[in-house]
């Protein structure tokens, strides 16, 4: 009860405003004269004093930090603790008298560690641990505001019990919060001592530091006669701002540093390196250079060498015709020579080590390389393409196999400035080979490694195909991770360009339209029915005719084509083509026919008559598709409408009409009412044919044929659109 009253009394004096009035004086007490603090006492008994702390109140940096001594024991005056130890930032004090106890047949007994609420104590967390001994006993730790945690420990016969261990089994332990002025212990028996053992009389709960506790099966029955010296440490600071704060005065002397507290708040002071001392100090009590030639249990340099003292440091002289730092624990010292004969032999030995290493490790790249070129060429067929091509050596022409160096030098390594277009399967590369020819090389990204005796098959097969309208494949590279392709070079860019993209603001004429779209169906119908065995293109599309310097077509990329077997119509297939062209029965049955091409043509077609892309956000959102748009536009309107205006004003009506019936049939949904590509272009050969006589005709043929027109307008103008539509319905 008296402690009690005591520590009231304290926490009541030492009220916030004078912890502040405290704090902003420390400056000034921190410049206690030279005299002063060395007429303070050291220790009290064997116990050292280090400022801040002292013994008296004018040899201590605040009340907070004042020791008294009594029969040579420091006590802690605001608290009343018997100091064991001062050390920087901790203090280790006497807690015998804080152990919560409960035994049998007595009232239990809850212990308070309590310091004051704005000095610059706390329990240390870090160096302290939680402790209960007993059997079937609960402990708890609080500091009755936000924390509260505890153990439990259970036994039942001495046997149970291990010396030296506290994990519950006779006794157990937990953590203590951090930064806490105050704590509050207690403990009790879980079963109210009904199950009580011969050997267990009392629980008892206590904080200590670290390390200082060694639990015995015999503390369950006398521990009190064991915890004579039982100690805690507390963690201590300065002030109550960081080292990082601008506005804090921090009383470090000379020759020391800043260091934040572990407490959370305050700060400490450390001395430099090289020095030693009391760093909160100036004078001969502060930070003082260490002198390691002397203080030092063992001469630092190696023997011969002169150790000499700097401010902070040392160092080692070696004696003359050495060199080195002349450390025990550094390079020591060696004679010149050998010195120089150590460099050499290091920089020669260097130099080899680094020419053989350099010579070994371009020789491991380049057979690296080699057997890579290896693996990638027999990974994408080359072997098999080899013999399919020494199989029809003398009899057709045949693919050439080009090696990844040839083709690295006929596009400068790939150079940007070569890219001729780029697409999600590839980008295509302008190329002159060593003869001067110039090619197109296509670089894939991708290779299905499922489908290489086909791709094979396919390369040897498209390098027979002899026909004016399809873009000649030439070889191929099998020496990189996907195959690379070589086709003949068209100057003049795609039909796409041409049509959408023409920035000269010429416009193809409608005659060069017509023989394109001849040229082009020409050249799929003799895919799908001529070749020895059918391609279906999967990918027609404007983008994919090529253009040479007159303009005549050239059907390019098969990168996603396919082979078809004699005895097949149809092939079931993972859906692949571009948005605008897809056949939409492809899309729905992934079963992909000569039928495919053809709707593809027919947006071409449409394309061409139209002079609108595939795919445009420009029209309304039901008439985005350029097919669906289309036909539409015949149910609804006339063809000057929604045909582009050079067409109409440069093509025959009848002529339009026909292509315009054709382009309709190649979009049917249903693919068994489209035509074939071989009909479709004996048809365009038929309207070309057409195109050409009614261009022939004289004046006086004009006239009759004008009159002939005009008279077919009359009769079938009103009900041309509705009879298309009609027929439209019941194809569909």
């Amino acid at each position: 009860m008296k402690k009690n009253t005591r520590m009231k009394i304290i926490k009541r004096s030492y009220s916030i405003s004078t912890i502040f009035v405290l704090i902003s004086l420390q400056v000034l007490i921190s410049q206690i004269s030279a005299n002063s603090i060395n007429e303070c006492p050291e220790k009290c008994g064997s116990i050292k004093i280090p400022f801040p702390f002292g013994i008296g109140n004018q040899c201590s940096l605040s009340p907070f930090y004042e020791v008294s001594c009594s029969n040579h024991t420091p006590y802690l005056v605001t608290t009343d603790h018997q100091i064991l130890g001062i050390t920087n930032g901790e203090l280790r004090i006497n807690s015998t008298s804080y152990i919560a106890k409960d035994c049998i047949n007595q009232n239990s007994t809850i212990t308070h560690i309590s310091l004051p609420e704005n000095g610059p104590l706390s329990v240390s967390d870090s160096s302290n641990v939680f402790i209960a001994i007993g059997c079937d006993t609960v402990a708890v730790i609080t500091d009755d505001k936000s924390f509260t945690s505890g153990c439990v420990s259970l036994c039942s016969t001495p046997r149970s019990v291990v010396n030296g261990s506290c994990s519950g089994i006779g006794c157990c332990e937990s953590t203590v919060p951090k930064g806490k002025r105050y704590l509050g212990l207690g403990t009790s028996n879980i079963f109210g001592y009904k199950n009580v053992s011969d050997f267990y009389n009392c629980s008892y709960a206590f904080v200590a530091e670290k390390g200082s506790f060694r639990f015995v099966e015999n503390e369950l029955r006398n521990f009190s006669e064991t915890a004579k010296d039982m100690a805690m440490r507390l963690d201590w600071s300065i002030g109550n701002y960081n080292c990082a704060s601008t506005s804090g005065s921090f009383i470090c002397g000379k020759n020391s540093f800043c260091v934040d507290s572990t407490m959370g708040t305050g700060y400490l002071c450390n001395c430099s390196d090289g020095f030693s001392g009391n760093p909160y100090l100036n004078g001969t009590k502060g930070c003082q250079d260490i002198d390691e030639c002397i203080e030092l249990e063992n001469n630092p340099c190696v023997g011969g060498a002169r150790c000499h003292n700097k401010v902070p440091g040392y160092q080692c002289i070696c004696p003359f015709g050495s060199a080195g730092d002349g450390r025990k624990n550094g390079s020591g010292c060696k004679k010149l020579y050998l010195v120089i004969e150590a460099l050499l032999g290091t920089g020669l030995g260097l130099g080899v080590v680094l020419l053989c290493g350099l010579w070994f490790y371009f020789a491991l790249k380049k057979r690296t390389l080699v057997k890579l070129k290896e693996q990638y060429f027999r990974q994408n067929g080359g072997l098999l393409l080899k013999q399919q091509v020494s199989n029809r050596e003398g009899t057709t022409e045949c693919a050439r196999i080009f090696s990844s160096e040839e083709l690295k030098a006929a596009t400068q390594d790939y150079d940007k400035s070569r890219i001729l277009g780029s697409g999600g399967y590839g980008t295509v590369y302008k190329g002159i080979l060593e003869d001067g020819s110039v090619v197109a090389i296509k670089k894939s990204k991708v290779m299905d490694q499922s489908q290489i005796d086909q791709f094979i098959n396919e390369v040897v097969i498209l390098t027979q195909i002899n026909h004016r309208n399809v873009v000649k494949l030439l070889g191929c590279c099998l020496e990189t991770e996907v195959p690379t392709l070589v086709y003949e070079f068209i100057c003049n860019g795609t039909l796409h360009h041409h049509i959408h993209e023409n920035v000269d603001g010429t416009q193809m004429s409608w005659s060069n339209r017509l023989r394109i779209a001849v040229e082009t169906a020409e050249a799929l119908s003799y895919l799908h029915s001529a070749a020895s065995m059918p391609i279906f293109h999967r990918d027609v599309k404007s983008s994919n005719i090529l253009l040479d310097e007159t303009y005549t077509a050239k059907v390019a990329d098969f990168g996603i084509s396919r082979l078809v077997p004699l005895d097949q119509t149809q092939i079931p297939t993972l859906v692949q083509g571009t948005l605008g062209y897809l056949d939409p029965e492809y899309f729905q049955t992934s079963q992909l026919t000569e039928k495919s091409d053809v709707y593809s043509f027919g947006v071409v077609l449409v394309e061409l008559l139209t002079g609108q892309k595939p795919v445009s956000f420009e029209r309304s959102q039901e008439d985005s598709n350029l097919a669906m748009y289309f036909l539409s536009s015949l149910k609804t309107k006339d063809l000057n409408e929604f045909l582009d205006k050079n067409v109409v004003k440069e093509g025959n009506l009848e002529e339009l009409r026909r292509v315009t019936e054709l382009a309709r049939k190649c979009l049917l949904l249903k693919g068994d009412k489209r035509p074939t590509m071989k009909e479709v272009a004996q048809e365009l050969v038929n309207i070309a044919a057409f195109c050409k006589q009614s261009n022939q005709l004289g004046e006086d043929d004009n006239e009759q044929q004008q009159w002939a027109m005009d008279l077919f307008d009359q009769a079938s103008n009103d009900s041309f659109n509705a009879a298309l539509s009609i027929t439209y319905d019941l194809e569909r």
